[in-house]
């Protein structure tokens, strides 16, 4: 059962994201965006109080996804993205990311253990991730 409402376009649109953010992550790296992207549709704090779909999510300005100013993103979405992108939408959490809001591509440097403001979760391949405190009360 879906933890966010959504249509096909933003299943396409989530999928799309998920790739050209972490496509050579593999598999669990686009997973773990999508948790990201659906975690800031559901949280109810900070920089997020008004991103209530996974549209407004992937879409974010300022403050949203780098990918969505490239070309890559733009492409058409495959099936396997697709996929993947039903899974978080299906409530799949993945860690570092089961929580996180933020995360970034350290190149493959160390992760801060803070970023804008938020402690890091972990780190999975070239991502870094960062989740808020429970008492920021997000969720």
């Amino acid at each position: 059962m879906a933890v966010i409402s959504h249509n096909t376009a933003e299943i396409k649109l989530l999928a799309r994201l998920m790739r050209a953010e972490a496509e050579s992550d593999g598999i669990k790296g686009m997973l773990c965006v999508g948790n990201v992207v659906v975690n800031r549709a559901l949280a109810k704090c900070l920089d997020f109080k008004n991103i209530n779909t996974i549209e407004k999510a992937v879409m974010q300005r300022p403050g949203g996804f780098e990918a969505t100013i490239k070309g890559y993103f733009y492409q058409a979405a495959r099936e396997e993205d697709i996929r993947l992108a039903k899974r978080v939408l299906n409530g799949e959490r993945f860690s570092p990311a089961t929580k996180a809001l933020w995360f970034y591509n350290s190149f493959g440097e160390g992760c801060r253990s803070q970023w804008w403001g938020q402690w890091n979760s972990g780190k999975y391949k070239s991502h870094c991730f960062y989740a808020p405190t429970d008492s920021e009360k997000c969720y």
